[in-house]
């Protein structure tokens, strides 16, 4: 109990510099800077792996996803259906994915039968202006 009572404390002492960065978003303006800054950092983590960096982007998507799930309609079929939804969207066929991965890549994705992974999320938040968060399924 005293540890935690510590802890507590140093957290408080910390907190009005942590709160410009964790922080439960209630504006699109906020919504926006948290983007900005997990997409920075997972550029970061792509070039240099850090532990530290990867605990701080899992802490910033779920912040993001809460807004997300707050503020935005959600779309059926987890990160297979808002790539479907975005490649509609955009007058898009998968053979102009490229940045993703070879034809038969895209097409095991838009399938089912494989997992964007990180470099993949990266390319697709970029190619459509959204958060990485859209393309990655919490099951």
């Amino acid at each position: 109990m005293i540890k935690e009572k510590n802890e507590i404390k140093r957290a408080i002492r910390v907190w009005p510099t942590i709160s410009k960065v964790l922080s439960t978003i209630h504006t699109e303006a906020q919504y926006n800077k948290m983007v900005n800054m997990l997409d920075e950092l997972i550029d970061e983590v792509n070039k240099k792996a850090d532990p530290i960096k990867e605990s701080l982007i899992d802490t910033l998507g779920t912040l993001i996803k809460d807004y997300e799930d707050r503020n935005f309609e959600e779309l059926k079929g987890g990160s297979i259906g808002v790539l479907k939804y975005l490649l509609a969207e955009h007058g898009l066929g998968q053979s102009e994915l490229q940045e993703i991965g070879s034809q038969g890549v895209v097409s095991e994705i838009l399938n089912g039968k494989r997992k964007l992974n990180l470099r993949q999320v990266v390319a697709l938040s970029k190619r459509f202006s959204v958060s990485p968060s859209v393309f990655i399924d919490n099951n």
